[in-house]
């Protein structure tokens, strides 16, 4: 058979393959966001609204720190479940390089990566299970993800979640010294300084100050990560776009600067940060950064042959991290 009949039939097939409109409308709102240079705004819909009554409710006296047996045992349950979701979308496809890194911080620590997906927390959930860590893994998530409701919900109020309120009182009160003690504890705690989650949005997006705040006030270290995110040829998931495999970079530690003021120290553990996961972007994909929006930013919108996962150069890069790792 003619092989140009057949990649015009492949392709054929490939068109007819409808998207989620939601999800198209959501990359609409990044596209949009990316041409008025607004990289942390919100592009997700129909998100829960906060209101000033819901917070004095749900949020004012949340227990992140969960003091009561009940709230113990609604804990073990959700990382219970959790654990599940992680093998669930992990095991056997998700790789990571530099897991030597994670291994080496031994106290307190923030780590950071980027926010594409509801489940990327999975994959730094499958890096710490590897390294014993899986239940001192905290996350810092927005109030609003309070208000989910059902399992997702269920997990998002008690897998070891602390929520980030507009409140100063609730800050000051509660999520500060909920963080100390859990930093204390030698407990890792996961934020995300993109803030705003970007639906299966490749690049790297500058970070908001909060987590290099957090470090520098209790001079513990970052941990920066970035997940890379490659299509799997011919696989598709419910919303139409190319199931993904996950390659988890996990960059050295980088700590505050006590000899700088606390202002300098943590602009500059901010940009460090920032300039690790741009690093790890360029690496990845083998181009440099720049926020020209194409649609293959968005993984699994387009099956492009450069971003597959069965790619000589990218089983050569996880071969070589895993020698170097054994050695």
């Amino acid at each position: 058979m003619d092989s140009n009949k057949v990649n015009d039939e492949i392709e054929e097939s490939l068109e007819k393959i409808e998207k989620n409109e939601e999800r198209l409308k959501v990359i609409e709102n990044i596209k949009n966001n990316i041409a008025n240079n607004k990289l942390n705004s919100k592009v997700e819909l129909n998100d829960p609204v906060m209101t000033e009554e819901l917070r004095e409710k749900f949020i004012m006296n949340f227990d992140s720190i969960r003091r009561t047996l009940p709230k113990r045992i609604k804990r073990w349950e959700a990382r219970k479940i959790a654990k599940n979701y992680t093998k669930l979308f992990n095991f056997g496809t998700t790789k990571i390089i530099g897991l030597k890194n994670l291994e080496a911080v031994k106290s307190g620590a923030i780590i950071t990566g980027n926010h594409f997906n509801p489940m990327d927390t999975t994959v730094i959930m499958y890096a710490l299970e590897k390294v014993g860590k899986f239940n001192h893994l905290d996350i810092v998530i927005e109030e609003e993800n309070t208000l989910m409701e059902g399992q997702f919900g269920f997990i998002l109020n008690n897998c070891g979640t602390i929520p980030m309120s507009k409140s100063q009182a609730y800050l000051e009160n509660n999520f500060m010294p909920s963080i100390k003690k859990l930093l204390n504890n030698k407990d890792m705690i996961l934020i995300y300084p993109e803030e705003q989650m970007w639906f299966n949005y490749r690049k790297p997006r500058p970070c908001k100050i909060g987590a290099y705040h957090i470090a520098t006030k209790f001079n513990v270290p970052i941990i920066p990560m970035f997940t890379e995110m490659r299509e799997i040829e011919g696989k598709y998931d419910e919303n139409g776009f190319n199931k993904l495999k996950f390659i988890l970079h996990i960059m050295p530690a980088i700590y505050p600067d006590e000899s700088k003021s606390f202002r300098e120290a943590k602009m500059e553990l901010r940009d460090k940060d920032y300039q690790l996961k741009v690093a790890a972007y360029e690496k990845a994909y083998g181009k440099k950064l720049d926020y020209t929006f194409e649609d293959r930013d968005i993984a699994g919108l387009v099956e492009d042959e450069d971003y597959l996962y069965d790619r000589k150069e990218v089983k050569g890069r996880i071969k070589s991290s895993k020698n170097s790792e054994e050695e």
